[in-house]
Protein backbone atom coordinates (compact mmCIF):
# COMPACT_ATOMS: atom_id res chain seq x y z
CA UNK A 1 0.00 0.00 0.00
CA UNK A 2 1.30 3.40 -0.89
CA UNK A 3 2.15 6.25 1.64
CA UNK A 4 -0.13 9.43 2.12
CA UNK A 5 1.80 11.77 -0.51
CA UNK A 6 0.84 14.25 1.92
CA UNK A 7 3.89 13.26 4.50
CA UNK A 8 6.31 13.25 2.24
CA UNK A 9 5.84 16.36 0.79
CA UNK A 10 5.96 17.77 4.28
CA UNK A 11 9.04 15.70 4.72
CA UNK A 12 10.63 17.12 1.38
CA UNK A 13 9.84 21.04 1.82
CA UNK A 14 11.19 20.83 5.23
CA UNK A 15 14.24 19.44 3.96
CA UNK A 16 14.25 21.58 0.45
CA UNK A 17 13.15 24.61 3.21
CA UNK A 18 16.50 24.00 5.45
CA UNK A 19 18.98 23.40 2.30
CA UNK A 20 18.15 26.32 0.84
CA UNK A 21 18.27 28.45 3.66
CA UNK A 22 21.98 27.12 4.53
CA UNK A 23 22.72 27.83 0.66
CA UNK A 24 21.27 31.27 0.77
CA UNK A 25 23.10 31.91 4.30
CA UNK A 26 26.55 31.37 2.22
CA UNK A 27 25.14 33.28 -0.58
CA UNK A 28 25.16 36.28 1.74
CA UNK A 29 28.45 35.86 3.05
CA UNK A 30 29.35 36.13 -0.49
CA UNK A 31 26.91 38.94 -1.85
CA UNK A 32 26.41 42.66 0.24
CA UNK A 33 24.54 44.10 -1.88
CA UNK A 34 20.86 44.89 -1.40
CA UNK A 35 19.78 44.11 -5.23
CA UNK A 36 22.32 40.44 -4.87
CA UNK A 37 20.61 39.78 -1.55
CA UNK A 38 17.43 40.42 -3.45
CA UNK A 39 18.16 37.92 -6.28
CA UNK A 40 19.00 35.37 -4.32
CA UNK A 41 16.07 35.15 -1.85
CA UNK A 42 13.50 35.67 -4.91
CA UNK A 43 16.01 33.04 -7.00
CA UNK A 44 14.94 30.58 -3.33
CA UNK A 45 11.47 31.31 -3.03
CA UNK A 46 11.51 30.14 -6.68
CA UNK A 47 13.37 26.79 -6.87
CA UNK A 48 11.30 26.27 -3.58
CA UNK A 49 7.95 26.04 -5.34
CA UNK A 50 9.19 24.38 -8.72
CA UNK A 51 10.92 21.52 -6.35
CA UNK A 52 8.04 20.96 -4.52
CA UNK A 53 5.45 21.06 -6.97
CA UNK A 54 8.56 18.58 -9.25
CA UNK A 55 8.88 16.40 -6.34
CA UNK A 56 4.95 15.71 -6.10
CA UNK A 57 5.08 14.67 -10.02
CA UNK A 58 8.25 12.01 -9.18
CA UNK A 59 6.05 10.80 -6.03
CA UNK A 60 3.05 10.43 -7.87
CA UNK A 61 5.04 8.58 -10.34
CA UNK A 62 7.48 6.14 -8.18
CA UNK A 63 3.95 4.63 -7.02
CA UNK A 64 3.11 3.16 -9.94
CA UNK A 65 7.11 2.16 -10.34
CA UNK A 66 7.91 5.09 -12.85
CA UNK A 67 10.32 7.18 -9.92
CA UNK A 68 13.21 7.17 -12.58
CA UNK A 69 11.03 9.02 -14.96
CA UNK A 70 9.65 11.27 -12.41
CA UNK A 71 12.61 12.43 -11.28
CA UNK A 72 13.92 13.14 -14.61
CA UNK A 73 10.64 15.46 -15.45
CA UNK A 74 11.55 16.78 -12.34
CA UNK A 75 14.89 17.65 -13.78
CA UNK A 76 13.27 19.23 -17.05
CA UNK A 77 10.91 20.60 -14.86
CA UNK A 78 14.09 22.62 -13.22
CA UNK A 79 15.89 23.10 -16.41
CA UNK A 80 12.80 25.13 -18.06
CA UNK A 81 12.19 27.24 -15.30
CA UNK A 82 15.96 27.89 -14.99
CA UNK A 83 15.28 29.20 -18.35
CA UNK A 84 12.52 31.30 -17.96
CA UNK A 85 13.72 32.69 -14.75
CA UNK A 86 16.76 33.93 -17.00
CA UNK A 87 14.47 35.40 -19.79
CA UNK A 88 12.46 37.21 -16.87
CA UNK A 89 15.17 38.39 -14.75
CA UNK A 90 16.28 40.37 -17.49
CA UNK A 91 13.08 42.65 -17.22
CA UNK A 92 14.19 43.67 -13.82
CA UNK A 93 16.31 44.83 -11.82
CA UNK A 94 17.72 41.96 -10.11
CA UNK A 95 21.47 41.35 -10.96
CA UNK A 96 20.97 38.54 -13.46
CA UNK A 97 24.08 36.49 -12.54
CA UNK A 98 23.63 36.20 -9.24
CA UNK A 99 19.94 35.50 -9.91
CA UNK A 100 20.81 32.56 -11.86
CA UNK A 101 23.75 31.10 -10.29
CA UNK A 102 21.79 31.18 -7.06
CA UNK A 103 18.79 29.60 -8.50
CA UNK A 104 20.53 27.10 -10.20
CA UNK A 105 22.43 26.14 -7.17
CA UNK A 106 18.81 25.89 -5.26
CA UNK A 107 17.57 23.72 -7.58
CA UNK A 108 20.67 21.46 -8.39
CA UNK A 109 20.79 20.67 -4.44
CA UNK A 110 17.21 19.97 -3.96
CA UNK A 111 17.57 17.49 -6.70
CA UNK A 112 19.74 15.90 -4.70
CA UNK A 113 17.68 15.17 -1.73
CA UNK A 114 14.86 13.48 -3.65
CA UNK A 115 16.08 10.44 -4.49
CA UNK A 116 16.09 9.27 -0.79
CA UNK A 117 12.80 10.62 -0.25
CA UNK A 118 10.56 9.24 -3.02
CA UNK A 119 9.91 6.43 -1.34
CA UNK A 120 8.98 7.65 2.29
Amino acid sequence: MARPLGRSIVIYAGASGAIIALAAGVFMLIYGGGAERQAVWTSAAVAFVVQLVAFAIARLMAQVNHGIAGWGLGAAISLLTLVLYGMLVRGTTLPQGVALVSLATFLFITELIEPPLLNV
